[in-house]
């Protein structure tokens, strides 16, 4: 390939201070610090199973709660995967996998359109995972289709365990996005009848 398809986004507000760098042709290699323990376990699996390279540091207000700092980690994961996709020529596009874990079923759906959709059928069956407030998945994946520019569907068929239900998410979108990232060697240009991705 031709150019590296990475990129590195820096978010600073008052209340996160974030660092992500993304390489889509990794070989699934993670260093995660966070400050948010559970969300560090599942981009470590959502690296491993897109087989990403992926960098995160994150200094975040979590003596309040997680929620700035997931959700902005999912504003630049999105940014990030974006900006590595460049105009998105020779990609498949399309992703999907409905991804069993134990007791648990999960359906990932996506569409690298250029286009926001965030479909989000889940409901977990606590509200927190540890110290987690599971509400804060939806708002990870909502974050990162909005910004990847993405349509995201995200249904749970069956599941009682919570941990079990996010490790699902996490590891199902990540091996649908790689599904859609993947290069197509029978795809010349942007796989879209208009002849663009972008919006």
């Amino acid at each position: 390939m031709s150019s590296p398809r990475q990129a590195t986004i820096q978010r600073n507000t008052f209340e996160t201070k974030i660092r992500l760098s993304l390489n889509l042709d990794g070989s699934g290699q993670a260093q995660v610090a966070t400050g948010v323990g559970f969300l560090d376990h599942m981009l470590t699996l959502f690296a491993k199973h897109g087989l990403f390279d992926l960098e995160v540091t994150c200094d975040g207000d979590t003596h309040i709660d997680d929620h700035h700092s997931t959700e902005d980690i999912g504003i630049c994961l999105g940014k990030a995967l974006l900006e590595a996709l460049g105009n998105k020529a020779g990609i498949v596009r399309y992703g999907s996998i409905t991804l069993p874990m134990e007791e648990t079923l999960v359906t990932s759906a996506l569409d690298l359109s250029g286009r926001v959709k965030f479909i989000y059928k889940v409901e977990f069956p606590t509200e927190k995972i540890g110290t987690f407030d599971t509400e804060l998945v939806e708002e990870f994946w909502q974050a990162v289709a909005a910004n990847a520019l993405m349509n995201l569907h995200l249904v749970l068929h069956h599941g009682t365990n919570s941990h079990h239900i996010s490790e699902a998410i996490f590891k199902g979108t990540a091996r649908a996005l790689r599904q859609a990232v993947a290069i197509d060697p029978r795809q010349t240009g942007v796989p879209s009848s208009k002849g663009t991705l972008s919006t």
